[in-house]
Formats: C-alpha cells, sequence, structure tokens
C-alpha cells in the first residue's frame, strides 16, 4: 500500500506546523517551500486539512496557518482513514470486473491488512512524529534561496 501524494503533502505540512512556535503562523506559500511542495498542491491540502479540524487558516495582517490542539493529538490512524478514504486496496469491481471476484480470498485478506495498518496509527498523533530527530530537521527546513522573506508586521504606536 502508498500513500496517496495529496496524504503524503498533508503530513509533511502537518509536522511542520508541530514543531513552530504558535506565535509563527506561516502563509501556505512558506510552509510549502519549506517542505518542498508546489504551492497548488499545499493550497488544496490545506483546505482540506482545515475542513478536517487539523489546522486553522486565518487571512490578513497576522495571519496564517497553525495547527489545532486536534491536529496535534488526534489519532494518526483516523487522519489516515480520511484523507485515504477507506476503499479496497485492489479494483474487483472495476470495469471490467475480475472474474475471481465471487471465490477469491484476497480482497478480504487486503481489507484485513489495510486494517492492520491504520490500527498501528491509532495510537499515534502528529506530535509523536516530530520527536527527535525529526522535529530539529523540521526546524532547520527553510525557504528555498532567492525567495523573498515574508515582510514583518510593522509595530503600532505605543504609549
Amino acid at each position: 500500500m502508498r500513500l496517496t501524494k495529496s496524504t503524503d503533502i498533508a503530513l509533511r505540512i502537518a509536522m511542520r506546523l508541530a514543531v513552530l512556535d504558535e506565535e509563527a503562523n506561516p502563509t501556505t506559500r512558506e510552509v510549502a517551500e519549506a517542505v518542498g511542495v508546489p504551492y497548488t498542491h499545499a493550497a488544496k491540502v490545506v483546505s482540506r486539512l482545515q475542513h478536517l479540524g487539523v489546522v486553522s487558516a486565518r487571512r490578513g495582517r497576522g495571519g496564517g496557518l497553525s495547527l489545532t490542539a486536534a491536529g496535534r493529538t488526534g489519532s494518526l490512524g483516523r487522519l489516515l482513514r480520511e484523507l485515504e478514504g477507506v476503499g479496497d486496496v485492489v479494483g474487483c469491481e472495476d470495469e471490467p470486473p475480475c472474474p475471481l471476484r465471487s471465490a477469491c480470498r484476497l480482497r478480504g485478506i487486503l481489507r484485513t491488512a489495510q486494517e492492520a495498518f491504520f490500527a498501528t496509527l491509532d495510537p499515534l498523533s502528529i506530535g509523536d512524529l516530530v520527536t527527535a530527530p525529526a522535529g530539529p530537521v523540521l526546524l532547520g527546513l527553510t525557504l528555498r534561496p532567492g525567495l523573498p522573506p515574508r515582510p514583518e508586521p510593522v509595530a503600532g504606536p505605543t504609549g
């Protein structure tokens, strides 16, 4: 079994957000650059993660992305089930349908193996994935050279 590219990107984005300070609030473009994925793909994935309650996204000055508490501590197995969908590993009913489907045991065995895969991930969370040695590497990810840095917000008058 291989995870879809979209799920791979979602995990990278969530892991990157998990190691940043709560005040960091990077943009989707900044996170995409840091984890090495195209902005357009990252934007679609961020939208999906937002819909699932894993990522919070705010627009405008002071906006950006952050990992929600549920995103940090929720079950990794549940998240992958949501991202991947829990369908058959093999396409027994695809066109043309497999002629062995009425007598084949493979479909059931693969479904059991798929559930065992997800069950192994159930007790883990995104927070578990970012401990050493991954955490320091994720913190060290920077924008590609040549990309202009995001301007710092200008502080308002004090006093």
